[in-house]
């Protein structure tokens, strides 16, 4: 039997007046990616082939970012609560008959396989299925009730519920899948006869309910459904994803010796056998091999960190990097742009921007590739086995050949040939008995204005 079509409807058309900010709700950030990512990300992964992203006319770079990503966008506009945002999206997909998950895109934190099980519950004799979760303290969400068979019966607004029903522990995430054309029929019935006024998504439970069909819930842990409506919130969120990608890297053979100081984006990936050391960052793009080891106060984004690598302390590592087997990037070292091939190393103090740097080359401290000319970017190129002196300025574009050397203090501006050495400053010369004349001079003025 084929699977049925997929398609998510993500609600992001809320004002997100508790954060404070010109930015979107939707578009704040955990883990490096936007939120509104993150659920179009879980879309797909679970094989949603459309996704329609309802927004606010408060938030236009929210319908640019979600088309931008390849999502179908639908306005809402009043608000008029959940059910009605659902609505909006209908003319989206009017013609598709498969299954649809609504989410919400402020809350980031939701598996793969939690929202794989929703969609799997939601077949046969059951038409809705919920996600819902049991927190610590349950005021102020909906309400799931069910029966004594497991059926959920219907979902409550706390405003609307009973005391009894307030005793009810399992709460509502808002995520539910139906199929599309049951989904819509139930919405068209739904009114907005409640304490806010507004139509209720929850609503269509009790609906379908009413008309025979079986509604479920399938429950989640707490933290995947956090929603984030504040920069307290956010943090939260921030927190828990943290904790879950460091807890996922030690589980597959990464060491990490002070687990919280290390911050992973949400395209981190790390091998085993890899060592981390305190106070490490990760932006996103970054991959790293086998055995390699990074040192405390290190920051990588847009990396690829080859086997056996040594990274720091105290280095940065930018977008384009490439480091292969072996080489080392050492204290107070940048490297942005640039490859550096087996057993290559920059120890210190080192800037290396646009460059190819050869097999086994060592990069003397000090050195900067001047790879910026105020309107273009060009690059360097240092051979196998070349050595670049100590504050070595190397110019592009320019190339230093296999084998070659550089001159301390050199400001390297045209090409060195293989094994040849390349030196550009002045002459030492030496003035004996200068110094001595100077301090007796300076003394002697000192001592005048003194008198």
């Amino acid at each position: 039997m084929m699977a049925r079509p997929r398609a998510v409807i993500i609600l992001a058309a809320g004002h997100g007046t508790r954060m404070k900010s010109t930015l979107p709700k939707p578009l704040h950030s955990v883990g490096g990616r936007s939120m509104l990512d993150w659920s179009l990300a879980l879309g797909a992964s679970c094989g949603a082939n459309r996704s329609i992203v309802v927004w606010g006319a408060h938030g236009p770079q929210v319908k640019a970012r979600a088309e931008a990503a390849g999502a179908d966008t639908a306005l809402q506009d009043p608000p008029m609560g959940t059910g009605h945002a659902v609505l909006c999206a209908k003319e989206a997909l009017a013609g598709f008959d498969g299954d649809v998950a609504v989410l919400f895109a402020d809350t980031p934190l939701i598996r793969t396989e939690t929202l794989a099980a929703v969609f799997k519950a939601e077949n046969g004799d059951t038409r809705i299925a919920v996600l819902g979760f049991e927190p610590e303290n349950p005021a102020g969400y909906g309400r799931l009730i069910e029966d004594a068979s497991g059926a959920l019966t219907a979902i409550v607004e706390e405003k609307e519920a009973s005391a009894q029903q307030k005793a009810v522990r399992l709460c509502n995430s808002g995520v539910l899948a139906a199929p599309v054309p049951l989904l819509f029929e139930l919405l068209s019935r739904v009114t907005n006869d409640n304490a806010k006024g507004e139509y209720y998504l929850t609503d269509i439970v009790a609906l379908a309910v009413a008309d025979g069909h079986r509604a479920r819930a399938v429950r989640a842990d707490a933290d995947e459904v956090m929603g984030v409506n504040s920069r307290a919130n956010l943090a939260e969120a921030e927190a828990a994803f943290q904790a879950r990608a460091r807890l996922a890297a030690m589980e597959a053979g990464v060491t990490l010796i002070a687990p919280g100081t290390v911050f992973f984006s949400h395209d981190t990936q790390i091998a085993n056998d890899v060592i981390i050391e305190p106070n490490v960052v990760f932006g996103p793009g970054v991959t790293v091999d086998s055995g390699a080891v990074i040192h405390a106060y290190s920051h990588l984004e847009g990396a690829h960190v080859g086997p056996g690598t040594s990274i720091g302390p105290f280095a940065r590592l930018r977008p384009g990097t490439v480091l292969e087997t072996g080489a080392k990037i050492g204290n107070f070292v940048e490297v942005k742009n640039a490859v550096l091939h087996e057993g290559a190393k920059a120890s210190h103090l080192t800037y290396i921007g646009d460059a190819d740097v050869g097999a086994k080359a060592n990069i003397g401290a000090g050195t900067i590739t001047c790879n910026y000319d105020g309107y273009f970017k060009h690059r360097t190129i240092i051979g196998k086995g070349a050595f670049i002196g100590s504050n070595t300025a190397l110019v592009a574009p320019v190339t230093v050949g296999d084998g070659a050397f550089t001159g301390s203090g050199s400001v390297i501006t045209s090409d060195v040939p293989d094994d040849a050495l390349g030196v550009s400053r002045a002459r030492q010369e030496n003035k004996p008995g200068w110094a001595a004349r100077f301090r007796k001079m300076m003394q002697a003025r000192k001592d005048k204005n003194k008198g």
